[in-house]
């Protein structure tokens, strides 16, 4: 399967924001971002005029690198939402909300999208008392998200029972018994990722 392999830091830098790639150490002042807030390369440091074209492509950019997709993957899905009723922008962005990887990430199981795409390759958990090591599996509304019984002893998820977690109003979360459900389907007002959609749907169209 294909994969970023690259310092995930260097995402960051060169969409001049944080994509909360490398968990804890995003907040800290470990984070590159904060150390060196300029593009990496060589040019980081260039002031640049940006076209219409290059601010259609950073967001697509971002939001691909947000979520953890390839190229193939992030177009695959804009075709998928593209053919769905309702906006097409919204449609991708609910798609890429309700991946299993992410909402694993959204419950607090992981502290990062990389390490929740990780813990669902490795089987870790259920969907529906279901093992599924998909991490694109698209989830519905009462699917019940549960980490595998066998992985509840680890230490990564015993930590995570003593913790204090706050969802998305679309989701809930039972820490003690390690599953959390989807409630409906995220609306663009409780999506907080800060992506302007509409320039990928132009990007797109072109």
């Amino acid at each position: 399967m294909a994969r970023y392999t690259d310092a995930s830091c260097r995402l960051c830098r060169r969409e001049a924001q944080k994509l909360f790639l490398k968990g804890e150490r995003c907040y800290g002042t470990k984070c590159a971002l904060e150390r060196r807030a300029y593009a990496p390369g060589q040019h980081g440091q260039g002031r640049k005029k940006t076209s219409d074209y290059g601010l259609q492509l950073r967001e697509k950019q971002k939001a691909k690198r947000f979520y953890g997709l390839l190229e193939k993957q992030f177009k695959n899905t804009f075709v998928k939402a593209s053919k769905r009723k309702g906006i097409t922008g919204e449609n991708l962005l609910i798609m890429l909300e309700t991946r299993l990887d992410n909402v694993v990430f959204r419950l607090g199981f992981a502290s990062s999208r990389k390490e929740a795409r990780q813990l669902v390759n490795h089987g870790h958990f259920t969907v529906n008392g279901k093992k599924v090591d998909i991490p694109s599996y698209e989830v519905a509304p009462g699917s019940i998200i549960a980490v595998k019984k066998k992985s509840q002893d680890s230490p990564k998820f015993k930590e995570i029972k003593e913790m204090q977690i706050s969802v998305p109003s679309w989701i809930s979360v039972d820490v003690q018994k390690l599953s959390g459900t989807v409630l409906a389907l995220p609306t663009r007002e409780e999506i907080d990722t800060p992506i302007a959609e509409h320039l990928i749907v132009e990007l797109y169209s072109k």
